[in-house]
């Protein structure tokens, strides 16, 4: 399989923008913990400017944003901001720009509206504390003491940004197959699902640019997970299945994404994660010869200790591949009597298909976008 191509070796140093293409800047804003950063976009147009993505809802990235807006905009003003979806990080500063500009929110509608929601209290910070929340966890295989310390991580979250602000109280609505003129050139909306339930990406033809936020990353892999607001969804079904729509995009595309640094290589790097995730559902099919919970399957996946957070993701990737495996015959799901799940391998092929230690090495830790 061929090597991704990285065209620049350096991320632009937070409150400057880099061109990367006629009409378009990159520009990053700081991010607690490994990840660092964040890539943001502008698009221009001859009367203004398109902010794509927003970054944390923290004093640091607000106050980069009004350096920007003063010496990075020609003086002309921002004229719409576009969310690729509701996480923190995407939307954190969204409210600030639209009411400082005056200017329109565009979003998916199923994003939009989770955001909308989740800030008023329904994101998993809230769902801990719920009987769903607890009975979600407790089925899958978590400790009761777990919940607590959930608890209390989610309470910090708001010192970091990660919590859920204010969102706009309307928007502007973006569909698959929309196509937003900007400037010169004509951006179409390309929807996936998985990481979040309707992720809108850019896809500039003329330039060779899709603007792919966290649907596609070049280096990590998006968390894909079952949370306890929807105890029975199927996400890693959806993510596979919008890597499939994806790979219809030119293989000499410049993509740019949330994370890592821009690159070529989208059909490469797609086959990739399909790749690794089928890897990994195997793997996990090996794993329930004999029945098992969904915590038990977490080394599977994960190599190393995680803390709270980290096991509420990685435990929530497990139950997604798990979802899969059941939506393809090849699980069963069992309530027991501790009230557990326990989940058994119920494929006849499986021991034609199996290669027990000869599987991707675990990840040595679970990324969390």
């Amino acid at each position: 399989m061929e090597e991704l191509y990285y065209p620049y070796d350096s991320h632009p140093t937070p409150g400057e923008t880099v061109e990367v293409a006629d009409g378009v800047r990159w520009l990053t804003m700081p991010m607690p913990g490994s990840l660092s950063h964040i890539n943001l976009y502008l698009l221009e147009s001859r009367d203004g400017w398109h902010v794509v993505d927003t970054g944390l809802r923290t004093p640091e990235t607000a106050d980069l944003w009004r350096g920007i807006f003063d010496a990075e905009l020609g003086g002309r003003p921002v004229k719409g901001v576009i969310c690729t979806h509701m996480h923190p990080d995407h939307v954190g500063q969204a409210t600030a720009i639209t009411e400082r500009f005056q200017c329109p929110l565009y979003m998916t509608r199923a994003e939009y509206y989770q955001a909308r929601a989740f800030s008023s209290g329904g994101f998993s910070g809230g769902s801990h504390s719920s009987w769903q929340g607890a009975q979600f966890y407790q089925r899958y295989g978590m400790p009761a003491d777990y919940l607590e310390e959930l608890g209390r991580m989610w309470r910090s979250r708001s010192s970091d940004g990660m919590g859920m602000g204010e969102m706009p109280m309307g928007y502007q609505r973006l569909q698959d197959g929309d196509v937003l003129s900007i400037g010169e050139h004509d951006w179409q909306v390309v929807v996936g699902s998985g990481h979040s339930p309707e992720h809108a990406c850019l896809h500039c033809k003329s330039l060779g640019i899709l603007i792919s936020g966290d649907q596609i990353l070049p280096i990590i892999t998006s968390n894909v997970s079952v949370h306890p607001t929807e105890p029975e969804a199927n996400p890693l079904h959806d993510w596979m299945e919008s890597h499939d729509k994806f790979l219809d995009t030119p293989a000499d595309t410049l993509v740019l994404p949330a994370h890592n640094l821009p690159f070529q290589g989208v059909r490469e790097r797609l086959r990739q994660l399909i790749s690794h995730h089928e890897d990994r559902l195997l793997a996990i099919e090996e794993a329930c010869v004999e029945p098992q919970v969904a915590k038990d399957l977490l080394p599977v996946l994960f190599a190393r200790r995680l803390d709270p957070r980290q096991t509420m993701m990685a435990l929530g990737e497990a139950i997604a591949h798990c979802h899969l495996l059941m939506h393809r015959n090849r699980l069963r799901r069992a309530l027991h009597e501790d009230g557990r799940y326990r989940f058994l391998s119920i494929d006849p092929d499986l021991a034609r298909r199996a290669h027990p230690g000869q599987h991707d090495a675990p990840d040595e830790r679970p990324m969390m976008v």
